[in-house]
Parts: C-alpha cells; sequence; structure tokens
C-alpha cells in the first residue's frame, strides 16, 4: 500500500473509539483497548520564548512515516498534519504542513519539514513545527501502515465527490460525480497528485477521506468497531499514555471537524543545488495567518525565531 493514506488511521482510531462509547462498548472493554497502544519518548522539544497556546488549545501532531520498519528509525515524515482541538468551541481544525516546505530544523538548519523526523524522530519534528509555526506541540502520534485500504473497507466506504480531472486515477468510475468509494478506490483518489495543484491537492483530498472516515465510523455497531481497533492498535505509536487518552475520549465525540487547510498558504517552488523546495512567501506572514485563522489571535506578532528564519529564506529567493 502507498504512503500517502496512512494518516488517516490516526484521526480514525480516535472516533473508532469514541463511536464504541455512544453503542455502549463498555468502560472496560475500551479501557483495555486503549492500554494497547505502543508508546513513545519524545523528549526535549523545542518551543519559542513567550509561546503557548493556554489552557483552550491543544494541539497533537499527526505523522505519517514512509518506511517499514517498526523502528521507526531513519525514515521521513511524509505526512504531517497538525489536529488542533478548540477545547472551549468543541471543535477540530486540521492543518496539513505540505512535506516540501522549506524550514530551519533544530541542530541542521534549513531544508525540508519532512526530513526532520529522520534527523531526530518526533522529538526533532516538533522541534521543527514549534520553532518555524510558533506553536508548543508536545503530543504526537505516529503511524506506518500499508493497509489502509481495508481499514475504509471495514467502515462500509466513505463519500466522495469525484471532479473530471480525477476520474482516470480510480478504478471503475467514468465520469465525475458523487461516489461511494471502496477501499481501493479511497486509496487512488488520495493519491492522485498528477493534477492540477500536484501534492498540495493530494493533502486535501487526505484530509477529505479522513473527515468522510471519521463520519462513517461513527455509525459502526459494537463488532465493527472492535474487528476496526483491533487492526489498527499495532499500528500507532504515541506518547500519550492510556489514561490520558481514555479520559480525552468521552470529551471529544462532542467535537466536529470545522476546518481543513493547507500550509503554507503562500508558497513558491525553488530548486537548490538541484532538489526542489516549497518555500514559503513569506514565513512570517505565514505564521501570523496561522494563529488568525486557526486560533483567532487578530494582529498576531510572530516571535524573534520565526523572523529570522524567515530573513534566512527570503535571502535565498
Amino acid at each position: 500500500m502507498k504512503k500517502a493514506i496512512k494518516i488517516i488511521l490516526i484521526v480514525l482510531l480516535i472516533i473508532i473509539l469514541l463511536a464504541g462509547i455512544v453503542i455502549g462498548c463498555g468502560y472496560l472493554f475500551l479501557k483495555n483497548k486503549v492500554s494497547k497502544i505502543n508508546h513513545i519518548e519524545v523528549n526535549d522539544v523545542e518551543v519559542n520564548e513567550g509561546v503557548t497556546s493556554g489552557e483552550r488549545y491543544r494541539h497533537i501532531a499527526l505523522l505519517g512515516i514512509d518506511t517499514r520498519d517498526d523502528k521507526y528509525t531513519g525514515c521521513r515524515s511524509d505526512c504531517i498534519i497538525i489536529v488542533t482541538i478548540d477545547q472551549q468551541e468543541q471543535e477540530i481544525k486540521l492543518t496539513s504542513v505540505y512535506r516540501d516546505t522549506y524550514l530551519d530544523i533544530p541542530q541542521r538548519g534549513l531544508d525540508k519539514v519532512t526530513h526532520a523526523y529522520a534527523f531526530g524522530g518526533a522529538s526533532r519534528t516538533l522541534s521543527t513545527l514549534n520553532k518555524n509555526l510558533d506553536l508548543d506541540i508536545t503530543e504526537v502520534a505516529v503511524v506506518n501502515f500499508y493497509a489502509a485500504k481495508d481499514i475504509v473497507d471495514a467502515v462500509g466506504g466513505i463519500d466522495m465527490t469525484i471532479d473530471s480531472d480525477e476520474v482516470k486515477f480510480i478504478k471503475g468510475i467514468d465520469a465525475p460525480g458523487n461516489y461511494h468509494l471502496t477501499g481501493e478506490q479511497a486509496l487512488a483518489y488520495s493519491r492522485i497528485r498528477k493534477v492540477a495543484g500536484g501534492d498540495y491537492k493530494r493533502t486535501e483530498r487526505m484530509r477529505d477521506v479522513i473527515k468522510a472516515v471519521f463520519e462513517e465510523a461513527k455509525k459502526k455497531n459494537i463488532s465493527e468497531i472492535n474487528g476496526l481497533i483491533e487492526k489498527l492498535l499495532p499500528e500507532i505509536s504515541t506518547n500519550l499514555d492510556s489514561n490520558e487518552i481514555f479520559s480525552s475520549i468521552f470529551k471529544l465525540y462532542s467535537y466536529n471537524i470545522v476546518e481543513s487547510t493547507g500550509w503554507p498558504y503562500a508558497t513558491t517552488g525553488k530548486t537548490i543545488n538541484g532538489v526542489w523546495y516549497g518555500m514559503p512567501i513569506d514565513l512570517e506572514e505565514n505564521v501570523k495567518r496561522l494563529h488568525t485563522e486557526v486560533f483567532g489571535e487578530e494582529d498576531y506578532q510572530p516571535s524573534e525565531t520565526v523572523k529570522q528564519i524567515s530573513d534566512k529564506i527570503k535571502k535565498l529567493m
């Protein structure tokens, strides 16, 4: 299976567990399941001086890793999605950070953000996101899973609108329109990038699939949910302990995904030493917009660290 759809599984796991509560799975059943999630160590995560999300917002980085090695060493985080939980408004926002974005990786310098994981795992990736976006993420979930189509099939497929330029990439579809996709079709849909928008549009498709799976998982019965959980748990690693995850489940069921976007908002391609990079135009302005649109912080002023990185990137454009 291809890596483009892997990140869906993390969000799906949360929703599967939530749905279990609604249909009466029971306290002990869920407690036992959650305790089986793989634990990873995250240490020495950097946060820019003065940056804090306060009590209202909680961020979790969802990372899709491009390897079959269950040790997750020396590989890239091909998919990066920041899940922002607004605990006041009970809303969830998904922000994809494009994998080729040229950012400052701590102890390494300017490079593609996807390489941060290879240089230092989840800790280095969180530090990179925090340093360049003025965030304070300390929580992460990592997945390496190649049978995602089976998960989509397990929830009964998903509804999706297929555009004319996407039709030829999906077997069984010969005209644009609304379709109920199988797992194989959803996987093919998520992998499309050789059309207008390229990889930027592909990340949007991935988030659309996440939202669709989110809704379908809520409808499942106890037997179906049990099977889904059993498939997912071995493929997810996180630094959240099982008690914290379990306590969050009861709070999150009333939440809805209200926004889905890609970051940086303004970007341009540039080749440096034969390698193509996605350059933010400019980093400082992109960070301002992120904090305004996701956190409602009008007139946000980026940290000195972000301003310095922004200046370094500008000199290379």
